[in-house]
């Protein structure tokens, strides 16, 4: 499965879009000089507008298909592809001498105060943050870590102490409490490597220690994803539009249908080159799921994500067929009405699924524009 731009070839994100110049002002004479049209071109003619409101008719031959001006709303849309799972994978890596005594089976779920794995009988516990663990913690200690370390122990049920930037004795106090309901030696003091900080509760995504085994301080035990099904979907950095945090998303499950979603995270990767080629910068983004229970039947899929990056309500909009590209700069449309017809100049907006938004020129919906051979 491919990604599907819905988009015109004519990109609005000021890449590829047509140069646009105002009209001077008097009497012009104007060449009708191509058309959008895949695979067509207008034939040459030249026209003129004059003072009043209406173009000039054009001469005798009318175009070979015409199209009616429409009211309606467009949207900058594009679908990729997108991977469902449980997020981006995270190792936990082992800082502490000895034996690898327990470990959990793959899709076990750990939650806050329990044991990720056990080295030397010990636990290794979980603990909800964000800052990752990277030292001892002890009484003097000041930082956002100690903060997270508070705030673990007051969610757990130990008391005493003030959740701030400081740990304390009365820290320190709460923190041998904790020790002593786990078994462990009541010293006040968190050693490094005694505690796994992640953003929630985890899914073991695989183990890649062995039980009996020595544990290696920088070794992988295993790794873990979040608990909550989302999609993972890689876009272009053309494309970084698209995956504006907060922005809504369609996902296409397998027999499921739509759900809605919402893209969380959006951040950059290196991707590896294979061979010789060169790494490239991709955008990942992470959508959530409204519906948690209509993905619930799949550990993995592959899903179609549907952007939108812009809204155009209640515009006035030709097919882009239709458009025709004026000698002095801009795009017209050929509008028929009553067997003849004239060239009235036009301001483009959003280009989208074969249509594009056009304003001026006395336009109105109903109207009957020509499609150019």
């Amino acid at each position: 499965m491919t990604g599907t731009a819905q988009l015109s070839e004519i990109r609005t994100d000021g890449g590829a879009a047509p140069t646009r110049r105002r009209r001077r002002g008097g009497r012009t004479a104007l060449l009708v000089v191509g058309a959008l049209a895949a695979g067509g071109a207008a034939a040459a003619a030249a026209i003129g507008f004059g003072g009043g409101g209406g173009g000039t008719p054009a001469a005798s031959n009318l175009p070979p298909a015409t199209a009616p001006v429409t009211r309606q709303t467009l949207h900058d849309t594009q679908t990729l592809d997108g991977e469902l799972g449980f997020g981006p994978t995270y190792s936990a890596v082992n800082r502490l001498n000895g034996t690898v005594t327990w470990l959990p089976e793959a899709g076990a779920v750990v939650k806050r105060g329990r044991a990720l794995y056990k080295i030397d009988n010990s636990p290794v516990v979980l603990m909800y943050g964000t800052v990752p663990a990277y030292r001892e913690l002890k009484a003097g200690d000041e930082g956002a870590d100690v903060k997270q370390l508070e705030q673990n122990l007051k969610a757990l049920g130990y008391t005493g102490f003030t959740v701030d930037k400081e740990f304390t004795a009365s820290t320190a106090s709460a923190v041998k409490q904790w020790q002593e309901d786990l078994g462990l030696k009541e010293t006040g003091r968190v050693e490094f490597g005694r505690i796994v900080f992640a953003a929630g509760e985890v899914r073991v995504d695989s183990v890649d220690a062995t039980a009996a085994a020595p544990a290696q301080p920088g070794g992988t035990v295993l790794k873990y994803t979040g608990t909550v099904r989302v999609v993972v979907v890689q876009l272009d950095v053309t494309d970084q539009r698209l995956a504006k945090e907060g922005a809504t998303v369609q996902v296409a499950l397998p027999g499921a249908g739509d759900v809605a979603g919402k893209v969380t995270q959006a951040y950059t990767v290196i991707e590896a080159g294979e061979g010789q080629g060169e790494a490239e910068t991709k955008i990942e983004a992470i959508v959530s799921l409204a519906d948690q229970k209509a993905a619930g039947a799949f550990d993995q899929a592959a899903v179609d994500v549907t952007f939108t990056a812009a809204e155009r309500p209640d515009v006035l909009t030709v097919p882009v067929a239709a458009l025709v590209a004026l000698r002095e700069g801009g795009y017209g449309v050929e509008v028929v009405e009553n067997g003849v017809s004239r060239y009235v100049a036009v301001e483009t907006g959003l280009f989208s699924g074969g249509r594009v938004e056009v304003s001026g020129g006395g336009l109105s919906e109903g109207m009957t524009v020509g499609i150019p051979r």
